[in-house]
């Protein structure tokens, strides 16, 4: 039978107390956690068409650009479970069109076996309470060949193979960086975000990381007029860097980062001048878009108030090398947030052993615990 409450030793391991704690006592252990999708484009619940076609209403190219009404997406992105506060991962790599922020796939027409996503990206790891989470995403760094998936797609008929990432040759000689990113909560309204991108490629490639987090769009829709919230950076010095995110229901939220990134500001409000030819009230939800991809530099505010922010990390990585980025998203204000955050995450690490540990039957092989494990994780990733 397998062990479902202790670790060989007999102990209860620490994620099964989380666990209880957060059944018996109601400590919100769970209240942040990867509850962000990473694709809302194109679904029924921002379907407002008058025939019900999702794919058109909403597609890929408006994602970036319309403020979305009942869902947020991201790449390995977390939120809070009322999905108030949002953060997620964005990168460029110097050539793409766009600022890749959210997972890119063919719609249920253009596909010819349907709906696909397009992309690689692997669920590493993570426990049932999110203390230890681990993500992986590939990017190319050539250009990502978005036209050329979904015309290649859409010459194919439905008895042909379908026409996948690896097949057009943008991983051709390793040139692509892997971007690992880890939360470890320190508690329950506490996480550790470490981001660490390799550069798996033969020569020095350029990377920009760009951490972000945003409010859900909620004051914009019909009897929910409340005024937005308020994200505003706080503090800067050489140790790092402070942005400050209130909300009437959420309470002060507060994101430190590791070294001199370049903070942005805009809003998570509906470029509609963009999608529709109308005028802007003031910047909008693809201001980093614009900023870093287009060079425009008055789509972006260099402080709050405002309802997105990002911090911008522009490096170049040698052949084989890596970069690694620190951040910490928390209700605290800390003199040295980033003290010992290595440290956290090795104990959330060991836990997280003991805790699949001792779910395992015995007779498991180590390959085929790691199988249990890493499906597990995708489960728990995938819950929106």
């Amino acid at each position: 039978m397998p062990r479902t409450t202790t670790t060989s030793s007999g102990e209860i391991t620490a994620e099964h107390r989380r666990l209880l704690e957060c059944r018996e006592s109601g400590k919100g252990w769970k209240r942040w956690g990867p509850y962000l999708a990473e694709r809302a484009w194109g679904t029924v619940r921002e379907d407002y068409s008058a025939d019900g076609s999702a794919w058109d209403y909403l597609p890929h190219d408006h994602a970036r650009s319309k403020a979305y009404r009942w869902g947020e997406d991201g790449i390995a992105g977390i939120c809070d479970d009322r999905q108030i506060l949002c953060f997620s991962i964005a990168m460029w790599n110097g050539k793409d069109p766009i600022l890749k922020e959210r997972l890119f796939g063919l719609t249920g027409p253009q596909g010819n076996h349907g709906e696909d996503v397009k992309e690689l990206y692997y669920y590493l790891d993570s426990t049932p309470t999110h203390s230890y989470m681990k993500y992986l995403y590939k990017y190319p760094q050539a250009e990502f060949p978005y036209d050329k998936l979904v015309e290649t797609n859409g010459r194919r008929g439905s008895f042909d193979p379908e026409y996948e990432l690896l097949d057009t040759g943008v991983f051709h000689e390793s040139r692509y960086f892997d971007v690992f990113i880890e939360y470890a909560k320190a508690g329950p309204e506490d996480l550790l975000i470490r981001i660490m991108a390799h550069n798996r490629g033969p020569e020095k490639a350029s990377l920009h990381l760009l951490p972000q987090m945003w409010f859900r769009n909620t004051w914009a829709w019909g009897q929910q007029r409340i005024e937005p919230p308020d994200l505003r950076m706080k503090m800067r010095n050489d140790l790092f860097t402070q942005i400050e995110a209130e909300h009437s229901a959420l309470g002060r939220r507060f994101l430190y980062a590791g070294g001199r990134p370049q903070a942005l500001f805009t809003n998570n409000e509906t470029n509609a001048q963009r999608l529709y030819g109308g005028r802007n009230g003031g910047p909008v939800k693809d201001g980093f878009d614009e900023y870093l991809v287009k060079a425009n530099t008055s789509a972006v505010r260099e402080n709050g108030p405002a309802t997105k922010a990002g911090l911008l990390y522009s490096t170049e990585i040698e052949a084989g090398g890596s970069y690694e980025i620190h951040l910490r998203l928390c209700a605290e204000e800390y003199s040295k947030p980033l003290e010992g955050t290595d440290k956290y995450f090795s104990v959330r690490i060991k836990e997280a052993d003991a805790f699949f540990e001792s779910i395992a039957f015995a007779e498991m092989t180590a390959d085929e615990r790691l199988i249990q494990r890493q499906a597990l994780a995708g489960m728990l990733w995938s819950k929106q």
